[in-house]
């Protein structure tokens, strides 16, 4: 069992420098590129859920948006039946 958590990890960690690589050229930190296809997997989904999905808190989850609503790769939107929700 722990040769297999040993690979396991090697894998991850690869595919993570893989992962900043590539995106690298589009200014996208570590874990961003995450966040990103979790979004376009669930079109208009909500911060809360997002946070959620990749088992980060809230906070951590916000300033992720952010940045990348900084850099123009997300747009929120108010939820046209609860002014309340931003999607």
């Amino acid at each position: 069992m722990k040769d297999i958590l040993r690979e396991i990890g090697m894998i991850a960690r690869a595919l993570d420098s893989i992962s900043n690589i590539e995106f690298k050229e589009h200014d996208l930190t570590k874990g961003q590129y995450l966040y990103l296809v979790r979004i376009c997997e669930n079109p208009g989904i909500i911060q809360e859920k997002l946070a959620e999905m990749i088992k980060v808190d809230r906070t951590t989850a916000a300033r992720a948006i952010k940045k990348l609503e900084m850099k123009g790769f997300i747009e929120r939107r108010d939820d046209e039946y609860n002014k309340k929700i931003k999607k």
